[in-house]
């Protein structure tokens, strides 16, 4: 009868960790009100196009 065999989990199987740059922008305010008001914009766009 085998053994159960457990290995070790491979590098892959983490998620990646971010770096610098990306917590950076990750906590910048100014930047994340940059990008609401973007995807608020282009939602808008969205509906207002599908009530002409």
């Amino acid at each position: 009868m085998p053994k159960n065999i457990v290995r070790a989990y491979y590098d892959e199987s983490y998620p990646p960790v971010p770096d610098k740059r990306t917590l950076f922008w990750r906590k910048n305010i100014i930047w994340q009100a940059v990008r609401f008001v973007y995807l608020n914009l282009k939602i808008m766009r969205i509906i207002v196009g599908g009530h002409s």
